[in-house]
């Protein structure tokens, strides 16, 4: 079973949609566990504080380093550690076939401006982005990467068969999809596709693919050439 433990200053924001469909199925069947750790039950007054303002000035507020690393030395024991921040390497599916390998994986979750580096340089997390654009906190980027992860996960989804067709998984951008009805306000099924000839439907998705991908993401295939 994965292990996820999650750091963050809004703890009520989980399990959001991964507590729906196949991931929240998933999490009620026990293929995979979620810890959602409060941040700011380490700070140290009353006022619950975990930034301050940041050296040399400048807009926002940093997240300080002897409260969120107290919270990384009391969750995180093991496993991979992971930072959710728009300077972060992208997330790939290839990257979430990795993590859906792992056993435990802690998850932190930036606010504000970001994080005092110094925290970086101690726990060295991986740095991960979900996009090149900037959210109002990595608890949304972490749900998308977790969803993504569970789904990988044995036995989540009915049919295991289904994840090699899908876009990204060999290379290109998956086939399109057909189902009735037979005709819609003028278009119909591919004939090829109610052929039952198996072999040529094969034939017609990988070239539907590679045709698609050339068209909407020729970048995929030169990173495969």
């Amino acid at each position: 079973m994965l292990k996820v433990k999650v750091l963050t200053l809004y703890p009520e924001i989980f399990p959001g949609f991964l507590g729906f469909s196949l991931t929240g199925k998933a999490l009620a069947e026990e293929k995979w566990s979620l810890e959602v750790v409060n941040i700011r039950d380490f700070a140290t007054d009353k006022y619950g504080s975990v930034d301050d303002t940041p050296c040399g000035g400048g807009a926002g507020m940093v997240m300080r380093a002897d409260i969120l690393g107290a919270a990384i030395e009391a969750t995180h024991k093991s496993g991979r550690l992971i930072y959710m921040t728009p300077k972060g390497k992208p997330l790939t599916q290839e990257k979430l076939h990795e993590l859906a390998h792992e056993t435990e994986i802690t998850i932190i979750c930036n606010r504000f401006e970001g994080v005092d580096e110094r925290v970086l340089e101690v726990f060295q997390p991986e740095e991960i982005s979900i996009g090149d654009y900037v959210l109002t906190g990595g608890e949304q980027a972490a749900m998308i990467m977790l969803d993504g992860v569970v789904r990988l996960l044995d036995g989540v989804l009915g049919n295991a068969e289904s994840i090699a067709d899908e876009s990204f998984e060999n290379g290109m951008l998956e086939y399109p999809q057909y189902t009735r009805p037979i005709e819609y306000k003028g278009l119909k099924v591919p004939d090829i596709l109610l052929s039952g000839h198996h072999a040529n439907i094969e034939k017609w998705r990988r070239e539907q693919s590679l045709k698609i991908t050339l068209d909407k993401r020729p970048d995929l295939l030169k990173k495969t050439s």
